[in-house]
């Protein structure tokens, strides 16, 4: 039984962020390219059986912050079983010593966070080595810290045409696909659009004109829990949402985290076994 609400609980949660992003691209000016905003649903912290549950909601991106977590879930006899056609972000802070691990994720998807040419190269190198001469491209967004906050990751803005151009240029087994950014949390919209939004379209625009790509082509991955719509309306296409899925994060360390990590390990054996519980 409570499986069942689970699912229930993750699908009309899905099923709302999903008619809330649709209207929000609905308001959205004209002049912008009409891209579809992607939907990246952010399972930090959330064990596989809550993966899998959205998975059977019709969700496919999924995102994690961290590596050893990213590794863990992705490798999970679960999700491998349950969700082939998972398509996994990576969009938290990545070291340089941790690429190899990240590239060798089952069904990595898209890597968000590239945010200097050395990492770049690292990336680049690491995928042709891994994944061998039929490779596909791996797609990447170079992370821009459009809030200038000492506490965030990323590109400083002056520097994104130049990082951008060596991708292109320089790093052939990487595919740019976008920008992306965090920004300050909390911003108060009746101050207007939200400027970490604004820098990010306005160095995309910049993009695009000096290296000649089609600005439909560049990707904006902007927008949390808290401010998704209003990302989508100034032109994102992508949105890392998790909270308003999943519910509150409670991290691995705290004792119920492993509590529920627990009860849905017991639930899952048991509905496999078929037995029944009554409370």
């Amino acid at each position: 039984m409570w499986k069942v609400a689970m699912s229930e609980e993750v699908g009309k949660a899905l099923q709302s962020v999903v008619e809330r992003m649709n209207q929000a691209a609905a308001r959205r000016p004209k002049t912008l390219p009409a891209v579809p905003p992607r939907l990246v649903a952010v399972s930090k912290t959330k064990p596989p059986e809550m993966v899998v549950e959205a998975y059977k909601q019709g969700q496919r991106n999924f995102g994690e912050n961290y590596v050893n977590e990213l590794v863990d879930k992705a490798s999970d006899p679960v999700i491998l079983e349950s969700c082939p056609e998972i398509k996994w972000h990576f969009i938290g802070h990545l070291q340089k010593n941790n690429v190899n691990k990240l590239l060798a994720v089952p069904n990595l998807f898209f890597v968000e966070t590239v945010d200097s040419v050395k990492l770049a190269d690292r990336v680049n190198s690491s995928w042709q080595r891994l994944r061998g001469a039929s490779m596909q491209r791996l797609k990447v967004m170079v992370q821009i810290n459009t809030s200038g906050e000492h506490s965030k990751h990323g590109l400083p803005p002056e520097e994104t045409v130049n990082t951008v151009k060596h991708i292109v240029t320089q790093c052939s087994a990487l595919h740019f696909s976008g920008l992306m950014t965090i920004g300050h949390y909390g911003y108060d919209l009746t101050l207007g659009p939200n400027p970490d939004f604004q820098m990010l379209l306005s160095r995309r625009q910049e993009v695009c004109n000096i290296l000649n790509l089609p600005l439909e082509e560049v990707e904006l991955s902007m927008g949390m829990s808290t401010d998704f719509e209003h990302a989508i309306e100034v032109g994102a296409t992508n949105v890392r949402v998790g909270s308003i899925i999943f519910g509150n994060r409670e991290y691995p360390n705290s004792a119920c985290a492993k509590h529920v990590r627990s009860l849905f390990l017991i639930l899952t054996n048991l509905n496999r076994r078929k037995v029944f519980c009554f409370v």
